[in-house]
């Protein structure tokens, strides 16, 4: 069975005034399902409010648009209420507790993309709701909520049937909400556009990555990241994963082109990329991309929590630790083929400017 990497959009699940949820489907997406990886996008309107939830998946989210509020209370831990803008990266182990919550006039856009392993459906997440119509507590009947929290039944009544927004609620405007402390900020988010670079090429692009290193609890959640800023033409090096991981990729803002080759050398996906694509490399593939004049930003988690590349051109290209005989043989070509391929692109890593 040929597999279908064509990029796909998210599609919305619910939603109201104060926002909506959307997800990448695994049967239009059948990558998500093969690779158990889980995709959604949550966009909150000013006062809107996410419930709190926990989902049956580890995930990071990435803060693609505005500023915001966000609570998250790890398993048996204190309530950290932390401020979130556009850039930072947040890591959700299993069992976290959060909620999502925007102030601003600018709507709060937050992608999640997860590990769906031990998720119910494979390739979809699953959150589960505290309050409610679709909450916990709408299940258990008034006699086991009463005993359990020590309620009156008049109260129970009140808890569970009040709430009736499912999923996102927009709140009032003069309802204050926790604010945020910058102190609980470290530790649980890093922002990507504003950390140290791993790679910063002059004209090609710019890339930071989030591991174990600038985040410990993505070791948790046992996936890494990162934030690739490709300048206008510039070129991607094609390259692979070489810890057997999958790369899930999402294209933040502009526009470009992308080819995927696999097994036996057939070329598997040639399309162009905009902003709000999503695609999967599988393991081992080559991908490689080259953006449009106005450059391409993409947001990508790989399924390992210190991910390793090997790149197939450049300063580092696994060519230019090949014997000069070897590539000859290989590719049956004289030494004045074999110079010319090895010698160029000596400066150059990852990233290529667009030809003068």
């Amino acid at each position: 069975m040929e597999l279908d990497l064509t990029p796909q959009l998210a599609k919305k699940l619910y939603g109201g005034d104060g926002g909506a949820y959307y997800a990448w489907c695994p049967n239009e997406l059948p990558m998500l399902r093969e690779g158990n990886i889980g995709a959604g996008k949550l966009a909150l309107e000013k006062n809107g409010f996410a419930l709190p939830r926990y989902s049956d998946s580890a995930k990071v989210a990435y803060v693609l648009q505005g500023s915001g509020v966000a609570g998250i209370v790890l398993p048996e831990k204190e309530e950290k209420v932390i401020p979130i803008k556009k850039g930072d990266a947040i890591a959700l182990p299993f069992g976290v507790v959060t909620w999502w919550y925007n102030k601003q006039d600018t709507e709060l856009v937050i992608l999640f993309l997860g590990d769906t392993s031990k998720a119910h459906k494979s390739g979809s997440f699953t959150d589960f709701f505290l309050t409610g119509p679709n909450g916990i507590f709408t299940g258990f009947s008034t006699e086991f909520v009463g005993r359990a929290w020590d309620l009156e039944e008049s109260t129970v009544k009140t808890l569970v049937g009040s709430q009736s927004g499912n999923g996102i609620v927009k709140l009032d405007s003069t309802f204050k909400m926790p604010e945020p402390k910058i102190e609980h900020y470290n530790g649980m988010a890093l922002n990507c556009e504003e950390a140290p670079l791993d790679v910063d090429i002059k004209n090609g692009g710019k890339v930071v990555v989030l591991n174990t290193k600038n985040l410990p609890l993505v070791g948790e959640v046992g996936l890494g990241a990162d934030l690739v800023r490709l300048d206008g033409s510039a070129m991607c090096s094609p390259g692979f994963s070489c810890d057997s991981a999958l790369q899930v990729t999402y294209i933040v803002r502009g526009s470009g082109r992308v080819q995927v080759v696999g097994v036996d050398g057939k070329r598997v996906l040639e399309t162009r990329l905009k902003a709000g694509d999503l695609f999967i490399v599988p393991m081992f593939f080559v991908v490689s991309k080259i953006a449009d004049p106005e450059g391409m930003d993409w947001f990508s988690i790989i399924t390992t929590p210190n991910p390793i590349f090997t790149h197939l051109a450049g300063r580092t290209s696994v060519w230019k630790a090949l014997s000069p005989e070897v590539l000859q043989a290989a590719f049956n070509v004289p030494a004045d083929v074999e110079d010319k391929f090895t010698s160029k692109r000596k400066a150059e890593e990852i990233f290529f400017p667009p030809p003068n």
